[in-house]
């Protein structure tokens, strides 16, 4: 199998360049449909019509409903085709990405990513996670390219909460451990291939990254300053955990995540909350180091990621309910089974319970 590496056409991030976007996207169609929330659009609406004054793009706002399904992407496509749309792009966060770029991909259109938060690895991928209406993981959609360009402003993330950073640091914590796992098994990665060493290297770029520079970030973005460890950690959470994720590997934590959502208590978490989680159910897996599991511990208390399953919201822990995600995360087509040995429903229960209780001795 071939070692394969692919990332989005361009990458742009800086202060002040979503007032460049319709500069951008001029290079891309002529008439764009942007995706965004409601209150998103109350945000941003001013910044989003002034970059495109001058560019010779025309641009239709439609409401996202919230939930990457079926529904929503067909809806959004139907849009698309009665108004004659040549360039679509997404605007916001992840489950909104994952909506235009399946959109982009039944349609044939070029895409373009603007994270308005830096809470998941998802603007960078050729991927898209489908949900039922519900928000239960339903499946992956794998595209045939990622993203024409991702723009990310660095000062509208920094105004955003700082949990939704914390949350990206949560998901780009799993990179690291998921490609090492994949490159040990020989696994095939998202990229249709095996990885290769600049992937690799990108992902334990992005781990060491998070470790140096997360806590100093957490800080910033507390105060809705953007410095240079927050720059470094909004790169380390949506490009360098994108391209890691996706031409590394996934694994363990991200089945896990999976797993989480059958818990209807569960769903009020984050993505990168309940993949940080699964990281260290992964590290537990697969008999990591004392020192490396203390290093993760030690990294999501000093930024605020859960560490047990109370903190996921799980506050009645039974046998069934653990069972129940084990289950989930272990279905034949699941990427837990990248880890370069068997994993069962219950080697998976077991970790789970085991994490959780090396969470409750580092809280107490």
């Amino acid at each position: 199998m071939a070692q394969i590496l692919i990332s989005p056409s361009k990458y742009v991030q800086g202060s002040g360049e979503l007032y460049r976007l319709g500069e951008y996207v001029s290079a891309l169609g002529k008439k764009a449909l942007c995706l965004i929330t409601d209150s998103g659009l109350k945000r941003n609406q001013a910044v989003l019509d002034k970059s495109f004054e001058g560019s010779g793009v025309s641009v239709d706002y439609e409401a996202f409903n919230r939930e990457c399904c079926k529904k929503e992407i067909d809806r959004i496509g139907a849009v698309c085709k009665e108004k004659g749309i040549d360039v679509v792009i997404g605007v916001g966060g992840g489950k909104t990405f994952d909506t235009i770029k399946a959109v982009g991909y039944y349609h044939d259109l070029p895409v373009v990513i603007v994270p308005t938060i830096a809470s998941t690895d998802a603007p960078c991928s050729a991927l898209s996670v489908i949900y039922t209406e519900d928000g239960v993981f339903e499946s992956y959609l794998f595209l045939k390219q990622n993203p024409n360009l991702v723009l990310v402003d660095t000062d509208i993330i920094a105004k955003s909460p700082s949990r939704l950073v914390v949350a990206g640091m949560g998901d780009a914590l799993a990179t690291y451990f998921e490609a090492r796992a994949c490159e040990a098994s020989n696994a095939s990665t998202c990229a249709a291939g095996t990885t290769t060493m600049a992937a690799q290297n990108l992902a334990e770029l992005c781990y060491d990254t998070l470790i140096e520079e997360g806590f100093m970030a957490k800080l910033a973005a507390d105060n809705n300053c953007c410095t240079k460890s927050l720059e470094k950690i909004i790169e380390a959470n949506t490009l360098l955990s994108g391209i890691g994720f996706e031409s590394g590997g996934l694994a363990g934590a991200h089945a896990i995540h999976n797993g989480f959502t059958v818990l209807p208590e569960c769903h009020h978490m984050y993505h990168g909350e309940k993949v940080a989680f699964g990281t260290l159910v992964q590290l537990v897996l697969e008999d990591a180091p004392v020192e490396e599991i203390e290093e993760v511990l030690e990294f999501c208390l000093s930024v605020g990621l859960p560490v047990t399953l109370k903190e996921l919201g799980v506050e009645e822990v039974t046998e069934e309910k653990i069972r129940a995600v084990a289950e989930a995360s272990t279905v034949p087509d699941e990427s837990i089974h990248n880890m370069p040995f068997e994993v069962t429903a219950d080697s998976v229960y077991a970790a789970i319970m085991v994490a959780d209780s090396l969470g409750k001795e580092y809280l107490g």
